[in-house]
């Protein structure tokens, strides 16, 4: 089977303007043994005030690949990316590569810039003086299906 780079499928805007709610249930849910569940609801949980600090530089993308399967990222998940954060050694970023928007560990080795993936299919990707990159955000969180 060939293997797939990554792509950004799709980038969504936050939308945060809705105030919708998702109830929370109280208490909270174990993981263990089953104990006796109370039929009542505690709080509201917003999970754009929850996961989103930054809302006017926050975005949402889809991702296409499996280059970052070992980071918890697949194809199809939805990355929450906060455009106003820092890119920093060892983050996800997302980032613009000569004009295509690819999910990546940014890493620096030996004085060098590259973009690594997290599968071993895949080679990390050396950033020089030809390459067109720019960082177009941070990974915050990460939307995977079960």
């Amino acid at each position: 089977m060939a293997k797939k780079e990554p792509k950004v499928k799709k980038v969504y805007l936050n939308s945060s303007e809705t105030g919708d709610e998702i109830p929370l249930l109280y208490p909270n849910v174990s993981a263990g043994f089953p104990s006796p569940a109370e039929d009542f609801f505690q709080e509201g949980l917003d999970l754009n005030a929850h996961l989103i600090k930054h809302p006017a530089s926050t975005f949402f993308v889809k991702v296409e690949g499996d280059s970052m399967i070992n980071a918890g990222i697949f194809p199809d998940d939805i990355l929450i990316v906060d455009r106003s954060i820092k890119p920093e050694e060892n983050k996800i970023v997302i980032a613009s590569l000569n004009g295509e928007l690819i999910v990546k560990r940014l890493e620096r080795k030996k004085g060098k810039l590259y973009l690594k993936p997290e599968n071993n299919k895949f080679e990390p990707i050396p950033i020089n003086e030809e390459s067109d990159l720019r960082i177009w955000g941070v990974v915050i969180y990460t939307i995977h299906k079960t």
